[in-house]
């Protein structure tokens, strides 16, 4: 949907519907969060499997990462939906080329709290799962040599 409603934009924007172009700049934003939030939760479910490998259950497991998948963006989209509609909007009036417009958000402020920030967030719990689930890897690593070392003696 992130990919359908990005190569879409600038067509819907030349139609220059005020609402049209919030809609679709709202929905923009919201796929591209979501992916990112999907993303996270794919790291969460790595760490999962690979570190805490037994014990792990946990009732409704995708019921809980389909209300965060989807939810946590919706939250983020919602807040600033409530905040000013307007933040959203064509961010070029360009009448030489109508397809250099594009729906997207206005305000740098709430560009960089509600994508860059969330994605940086993101790629920082990505980043402590990795680093997790390596040092996991290379203990599982360490303790394998130690006994085969021990039974070989």
């Amino acid at each position: 949907m992130l990919n359908l409603v990005f190569l879409t934009n600038s067509w819907l924007s030349s139609f220059n519907q005020p609402g049209l172009c919030i809609t679709v700049a709202v929905l923009l934003h919201y796929f591209l969060l979501a992916a990112f939030t999907w993303m996270c939760l794919e790291s969460v479910q790595f760490y999962l499997s690979l570190v805490k490998v037994f014990n792990v259950y946990v009732p409704k497991y995708i019921l809980k990462c389909c209300i965060a998948g989807w939810g946590m963006p919706a939250i983020v989209i919602t807040i600033v939906l409530i905040i000013n509609k307007d933040f959203y909007g064509n961010g070029s009036h360009s009448e030489s080329n109508p397809f250099s417009n594009f729906c997207w958000i206005q305000e740098n402020i709430v560009f960089y709290i509600s994508v860059v920030a969330y994605v940086f967030l993101i790629f920082l719990t990505n980043t402590a799962m990795f680093i997790t689930v390596l040092l996991q890897i290379h203990s599982m690593k360490s303790r394998t040599q130690k006994r085969s070392r021990f039974w070989k003696r």
